[in-house]
């Protein structure tokens, strides 16, 4: 990825950060907003266990831009919770964040090909060609 879009990938990095990190933390914010949306509170957990594990994939620069991928796919959820619920604040805000990483993600589409390609089975090489 361009070293350009490095200060963006550190702010994501800290947003999924402190988000996770409260969810993860149990703050009564969090517990109170899960209650609202009508989910149970093991989903907040996990989705704090999936923001601090994208926060920190996003640090890692072989795996960045799959990271931001991943992360705008699951921040489509977040989006959709707060179109229900009328919420257009944080609506805003979940949407700059999603665009932020469908960015970097598109940014760093080259790496996520070559990733894919690396991992991918049936690339042609097999043991037949070796």
């Amino acid at each position: 990825m361009n070293r350009s879009f490095r200060p963006a990938v550190i702010l994501l990095a800290l947003i999924f950060l402190a988000s996770g990190g409260a969810k993860l933390a149990g703050l009564e914010f969090e517990i109170e907003a899960f209650a609202r949306w009508g989910y149970p509170l093991w989903f907040m957990y996990l989705t704090g266990i999936i923001e601090v594990a994208g926060a920190i994939l996003l640090l890692v620069p072989r795996l960045s831009a799959l990271a931001s991928a991943g992360l705008a796919a699951f921040m489509l959820g977040a989006i959709g919770t707060h179109v229900v619920h009328a919420e257009w604040a944080m609506l805003a805000m979940a949407t700059a964040i999603t665009l932020l990483a469908a960015r970097q993600a598109w940014a760093g589409r080259t790496e996520i090909r070559a990733l894919a390609s690396f991992l991918d089975p049936f690339r042609g090489d097999s043991l037949e060609s070796r």
